[in-house]
């Protein structure tokens, strides 16, 4: 579908604003990206997050040094549609990078991004994710203990925050829980997911995640927010301790026919859970 008609789609059910990733965002347009704005004001939305995908771990610096600068981009690009988020992530989990050698690689790069983010009024958001559409290997920093130690190599900064997404921990083998009170403090934005597996368990995940390829095992599906494996009364109490006032985005698989059913259900669940547990 165009961006005008996911435009509709969202302004049909009960939300506040639409995310963008970057593949669908013309960021070297301004005029562009200026009628995406107003299209999206016109329908009672605003455009709060970027989701955009470095890859800081690869062993070249120029290679590096070229992620930087297109972070850079996305930054520029998200506060030219109005957003005060952006995300970013750790790279690849190659196996011949050391973990020593990615922590130092990635914390470089997203602090020297920091002050480019504070320029333009944008928050970076590092997700604990599980892997990008194009990428042939997984998160570097997915496992909890990684994700951790490369939060606490980064500079503290007001332009520099968590984008918690729970069922990302899961597929990590962690708990998304144990790792929600860890990092509370710090989560300004998330990504309320629901995944579940089909025709496939956890072992078969790995067993493809060791084999490498492009994108997603195909067992690895998204599912309607409130209807999968996450306690969300569990997270909204943690957020809620925390004073959480941020963003909260949908992510609700790729069934484009039933794509608007499975994102109303999933608003009208998380706006009846936000409310239980005091969150606006």
């Amino acid at each position: 579908m165009s961006l005008e008609e996911w435009f509709d789609v969202a302004a049909d059910i009960d939300v506040d604003g639409v995310e963008f990733y970057w593949g669908i965002t013309p960021a070297d347009d301004r005029e562009e990206l200026d009628r995406l704005r107003s299209a999206a004001s016109e329908r009672g939305l605003s455009i709060p997050m970027m989701c955009y995908s470095p890859d800081f771990t690869h062993p070249d610096p120029e290679v590096r040094r070229e992620e930087v600068k297109q972070e850079r981009r996305a930054i520029e690009a998200t506060a030219r549609l109005g957003g005060g988020y952006c995300r970013v992530l750790s790279g690849q989990r190659r196996p011949d990078v050391s973990r020593e050698e990615g922590l130092t690689w990635v914390s470089d790069c997203i602090d020297e991004l920091l002050s480019h983010a504070a320029d333009h009024e944008v928050t970076l958001v590092l997700e604990n994710h599980y892997k990008d559409d194009y990428w042939n290997h997984p998160e570097f920093a997915q496992q909890m203990n990684v994700f951790l130690d490369l939060l606490d190599r980064i500079d503290e900064s007001p332009w520099f925050g968590v984008n918690y997404d729970p069922s990302n921990a899961i597929i990590a083998g962690d708990d998304p829980i144990e790792l929600l009170d860890a990092v509370k403090e710090r989560v300004v934005t998330m990504h309320a997911s629901d995944r579940y597996l089909e025709g496939g368990t956890v072992e078969d995940l790995r067993e493809m995640e060791a084999e490498g390829g492009e994108g997603y095992a195909d067992i690895l599906q998204h599912g309607v927010v409130g209807e999968g494996m996450i306690d969300y009364d569990a997270v909204f109490s943690l957020l809620d301790e925390a004073g959480f006032d941020g963003w909260i985005s949908i992510e609700d698989g790729y069934n484009a026919k039933k794509g608007k059913e499975h994102l109303d259900r999933s608003a009208r669940f998380l706006r009846e859970k936000m409310a239980e547990h005091g969150l606006s």
